[in-house]
């Protein structure tokens, strides 16, 4: 299977194995080897993985077909919120991911349930409309049919979508009610990884504070934009990283988290049907047991 990726405007700078490692989830030798065995390709003329990434340039990598080794789709169930004839929406746990490191790897995955529920989508790239870190439990939305998927990618493209998060960082939030507009690019250091950057792409982030406890500030976050770890990115900067989220500048998981405390809690939009949802999702045990935990001691 051949995977293209397209560098939009913005994206392009760095090496490519760099680049790629971070796109792909492999290690930087790892492209490497894929580079010189041929595999990878830019605008079909073979790739160095030392050259500059270009905007506009087309980076294909064939990817081996391995052995199924993995578990079947039946192996992970999700609990499921909404379901019709276009889409589903799935509760997700902490601790999975939305997507494997490549295609021969989603065992366990959101991608491998997706599989079990879409019609006309290449299996390789199921419904998948948007993502939620692995860490980051709470709403998400799978398309059943190519259109499905055309149609809601559109409603997300046209901010016809409303998320709403519930986090806890660390401090007290200066503002009870703010607006967090910073721009947001790669980690030139860790690709992995966003940073604030003027260069970056526009970023914007509505927040109110739900409650205050020593320590601590418990938010309801409304994401304008849909920024690679915009919430985390965006609260760190501002001198209060999410509890839990080392990552991004929390020293430690405090209070018994073994996670960061970010939840989608909320979900409204208009289905492929034409049907408005409003839908939501309860804090999972753990992010309640902290805040009663905080309660307490208040």
């Amino acid at each position: 299977m051949t995977r293209d990726f397209d560098v939009a405007a913005g994206v392009a700078s760095g090496r490519l194995d760099v680049y790629l490692a971070a796109e792909l989830g492999w290690s930087r030798n790892a492209v490497t080897t894929a580079i010189k065995s041929g595999r990878i390709v830019v605008d079909g003329r073979p790739a160095k993985a030392s050259q500059p990434v270009l905007e506009g340039e087309t980076i294909s990598v064939a990817e081996p077909v391995l052995p199924d080794v993995t578990s079947p789709p039946q192996s992970l169930s999700l609990p499921i919120v909404y379901d019709d004839a276009d889409m589903i929406v799935v509760d997700k746990p902490a601790g999975i991911a939305v997507h494997g490191g490549n295609a021969q790897s989603t065992a366990g995955t959101v991608a491998e349930f997706a599989k079990l529920h879409t019609t006309d989508l290449d299996p390789d790239r199921p419904g998948i409309v948007h993502r939620l870190d692995k860490e980051t439990s709470g709403l998400l939305v799978i398309a059943k049919t190519a259109a499905a998927k055309a149609d809601l990618q559109h409603r997300w493209q046209q901010r016809e979508v409303h998320k709403t998060y519930r986090l806890l960082v660390i401090g007290r939030v200066e503002e009870d009610a703010a607006i967090i507009d910073l721009p947001l690019d790669r980690n030139p250091a860790i690709p992995t990884r966003r940073a604030v950057h003027a260069a970056g792409r526009p970023a914007t982030t509505r927040y109110k504070t739900l409650a205050v406890y020593p320590g601590y500030t418990y938010v309801e976050a409304y994401p304008e934009t849909g920024r690679t770890h915009q919430l985390r990115v965006h609260f760190a900067a501002i001198g209060h990283p999410i509890a839990g989220d080392i990552t991004y500048g929390a020293p430690k998981r405090p209070l018994g988290l073994t996670r960061h405390f970010l939840h989608a809690a909320g979900l409204k939009l208009v289905a492929p049907s034409g049907k408005p949802l409003e839908l939501a999702s309860p804090l999972p045990t753990q992010l309640e047991a902290v805040l009663r935990q905080l309660e307490a001691s208040a």
